[in-house]
């Protein structure tokens, strides 16, 4: 487990008299949290995530802790001398894994993102949304410790973004940061630990409200062997765990994890029992005052 990403009164700027795009940024990133980054165009988003994913240098401040990263770019540069299996294949063994490997998780990342039938491809012939879901999947290959998407969803079709979001699922409850940018409001709704707002070049946190689960969620009742622990690859994915008998386990997921849990509990060693999958009962809605005593 790597220790924290911590920026620390952190300012950027482009040239040496050119206007603060960033300035007095504070940043801590925890191994396992999933951070949602906000703000309006211009102001500074990807800016922000260049400097966490380690592409750009602080102009002033300071970033320490750097772990393992990977970043899809807003902008993938697509037009490149490859197929996209010979460049996962390529990438996977700068990062250390045998070509064996590299070439299995390639083809792997390829399936699971409907790319498979383009991995012979010549890049430079992909569509923009094959060549994004090469983009994310290049990103994923080598497990990363941090991974930094900045408007990762973008371009890919319903599929590929909902498998993103299996595979951001699995980072987390893995231990991995997850760092992102994206325009849609209910990208991975409920499902992170803290959000932020660029505003006016620094960086605000959202208050608490705005930050509470309001995407679907999934309710997972459990019961487990005697004496076992709740995977902890489980426990990371769920807004929260109650044992209301000894023994049984009631988690509430965000949907989107809800397969990532699911795994864990039944991969694990001795394999948990799933009593019940439901979707989580809505919230009654309020009642003003002044009607409580209607008859």
């Amino acid at each position: 487990m790597y220790r924290d990403l911590e920026l620390a009164r952190v300012g950027r700027r482009y040239g040496i008299r050119g206007p603060w795009v960033l300035r007095g940024v504070d940043l801590v990133i925890t191994p396992g949290t999933l951070t949602r980054v906000e703000g309006a165009n211009g102001t500074g988003k990807s800016t922000l995530l260049r400097l966490v994913a380690g592409i750009d240098r602080p102009t002033e401040g300071r970033i320490t802790g750097r772990p393992r990263t990977a970043y899809v770019p807003e902008r993938f540069p697509s037009a490149l001398p490859f197929t996209p299996a010979g460049y996962l294949t390529h990438l996977g063994t700068v990062h250390g894994l045998s070509r064996r490997t590299a070439t299995a998780r390639a083809a792997d990342w390829l399936e699971r993102f409907g790319a498979a039938d383009h991995a012979a491809t010549p890049m430079a012939q992909l569509s923009k949304g094959t060549s994004q879901k090469v983009a994310v999947a290049q990103a994923l290959l080598a497990d990363p410790e941090l991974l930094v998407l900045d408007e990762a969803w973008t371009g890919l079709d319903a599929e590929a973004r909902e498998e993103l979001e299996r595979a951001v699922a699995e980072r987390t409850a893995a231990g991995g940061a997850v760092v992102f940018v994206d325009h849609d409001p209910r990208r991975l709704a409920g499902a992170h630990t803290a959000a932020y707002r660029v505003v006016a070049g620094g960086l605000a946190p959202r208050a608490a409200e705005e930050t509470a689960p309001d995407g679907p969620l999934t309710v997972v009742t459990v019961r487990g062997p005697a004496g076992g622990r709740l995977p902890a690859d489980a426990t990371r994915a769920a807004v929260s765990a109650t044992e209301p008998v000894a023994g049984s386990y009631r988690l509430t997921v965000p949907t989107s994890h809800s397969d990532v849990v699911l795994r864990a509990l039944l991969t694990a060693d001795p394999p948990w029992h799933v009593v019940t999958v439901g979707p989580a009962a809505a919230p009654a809605p309020a009642v003003p005052p002044d009607e409580k005593d209607r008859p």
